[in-house]
């Protein structure tokens, strides 16, 4: 009799097993919300810091983006009215143009009738105002090109400092849940700190090569608008 008890519950106990094994194993899948929640208060930061990154390239990029509008023909037009006596015509097409270019010739129309070193000197300064205007904000998106990942390894040190204690302080009762905490805080933060980076530091490259083409262009016209006075007015 005891020997068939034992049976009947060896068989429980396996058919237990068995089922246990058979039933589908529900996973965990990673959320990028919990993930970032699970960063701390220093993943607060880098989102606020990746709000300022995407302004400031939002704003950089349509600034530059509208300073690049202009008529092709804008040079010879000014060339044809300048040449003809229409120097307040020649204003006014200037200031039709929400463009460095436009305002740099403006201005050096304003100076028509001067030495031509006076002229040069003037369109050279709006020149230099001109860049300072388009470059006005890109220190910052450097600069948060380089602390976001700089803040984001804070984060890993703080992560593994609370890692680390909590083992220092459980005694002889260690657990992997003690460690894992700390060490997925320090994780979210590195990665979440490296995003933001890359993104800051790709917008302000971009940024940076399409002010050079820009600049280039200002450049260029300048020395164009200087040539176009050195001719005679019969030409």
């Amino acid at each position: 009799m005891l020997f068939n008890l034992l049976q009947t519950q060896a068989a429980a106990d396996t058919a237990a097993l068995a089922e246990t094994l058979a039933a589908p194993v529900q996973e965990k899948t990673l959320n990028l919300i919990d993930m970032a929640a699970a960063g701390g208060l220093l993943m607060i930061v880098l989102l606020l810091l990746s709000v300022m990154a995407i302004y400031i390239f939002g704003s950089k990029w349509w600034m530059i983006h509208k300073a690049s509008q202009i008529d092709k023909n804008f040079m010879k037009d000014i060339h044809d009215l300048i040449h003809d006596g229409k120097i307040k015509s020649a204003t006014d097409l200037c200031q039709r143009y929400d463009s460095p270019v436009a305002r740099l010739v403006e201005k050096g129309i304003e100076r028509i009738g001067r030495p031509l070193q006076d002229i040069q000197t003037a369109v050279e300064n709006m020149g230099n105002v001109e860049i300072a205007r388009l470059e006005k904000g890109l220190p910052m998106l450097a600069t948060i090109a380089g602390g976001a990942p700089m803040i984001g390894f804070l984060g890993t040190v703080t992560g593994m400092i609370e890692a680390f204690f909590r083992m220092s302080t459980a005694g002889n009762n260690i657990d992997i849940t003690l460690l894992s905490g700390g060490i997925y805080e320090a994780m979210v933060t590195t990665v979440g700190g490296l995003f933001v980076g890359i993104i800051a530091y790709f917008g302000y490259n971009y940024l940076t090569s399409q002010i050079s083409n820009l600049v280039f262009k200002m450049e260029s016209t300048t020395i164009e608008f200087i040539d176009m006075l050195h001719e005679p007015a019969g030409e």
